[in-house]
């Protein structure tokens, strides 16, 4: 029996074919390159945390052996200070927390050893103007001077928002002092050329007011969430 390859029949199942064969080879794509997808992600997440204690432009070959060499461990904490693990196996603690799942009681902190002192690395989330933000806050032993620091984001505008993953903006936080003498979340983001409290504040990014403001409640945030467990250090 020849086929009408004018009938409506005749459309169908071509089209549920094709659509059945497309799907086939988009499964198997995902499937094959998932392994590889998952340890770059992996790999760019260890290089932002190295980014925060200053260690930048390492080849991708040579960031697992310095990570490693640094990050001491993983832990998770809450807003109470408590441990809930102490992520000493490296990798299966907090650095398994999606950024998505990071809150008041699930809070990674990676305790870490830079030139043979000890640092704390906070990550923290929040919104810029177009998109999420979040960034890693590496603080001194004292748990109040800040380290080193990075930020990215999904989409703020090229020039603008998106200079906040520029190395010029994070070593501008180098030195800050994150708490006030009352201990309260004082480092922030101020407007450009408005800064009048050296100590605590730095200059935000010339036309892009809300990707600032939102790196400056994200950083209270999540000092704010952190500042428990570090004052129990």
């Amino acid at each position: 029996m020849k086929l009408n390859t004018n009938s409506n029949t005749y459309t169908m199942l071509y089209a549920t074919g094709v659509v059945v064969i497309v799907a086939f080879l988009l499964a198997f794509a995902y499937a094959a390159l998932k392994d590889r997808s998952d340890a770059n992600e992996r790999i760019d997440k260890k290089q932002q945390i190295l980014a925060a204690l200053n260690i930048r432009n390492l080849d991708k070959s040579d960031v697992e052996a310095k990570y490693k060499e640094v990050v001491m461990q993983d832990k998770v904490v809450d807003a109470q200070g408590n441990v809930k693990d102490e992520g000493t196996d490296k990798d299966k603690a907090g650095f398994t927390i999606d950024r998505k799942d990071i809150g008041a009681d699930n809070l990674p902190i990676y305790i870490c050893e830079v030139d043979g002192k000890k640092k704390f690395v906070l990550p923290m989330v929040g919104k810029g103007l177009w998109g999420g933000i979040w960034g890693f806050v590496a603080l001194d032993d004292d748990g109040q001077t800040v380290f080193g620091s990075y930020f990215s984001h999904e989409s703020e505008t090229a020039g603008l928002g998106s200079l906040i993953k520029e190395q010029k903006f994070q070593d501008a936080f180098v030195g800050k002092q994150a708490y006030s003498a009352d201990g309260n979340a004082a480092l922030k983001v101020v407007k450009s050329g408005a800064v009048q409290d050296a100590e605590h504040e730095v200059d935000g990014i010339t036309g892009a007011t809300l990707t600032s403001n939102g790196v400056r409640d994200m950083i209270t945030e999540y000092l704010s969430l952190y500042k428990t467990y570090l004052s129990k250090k």
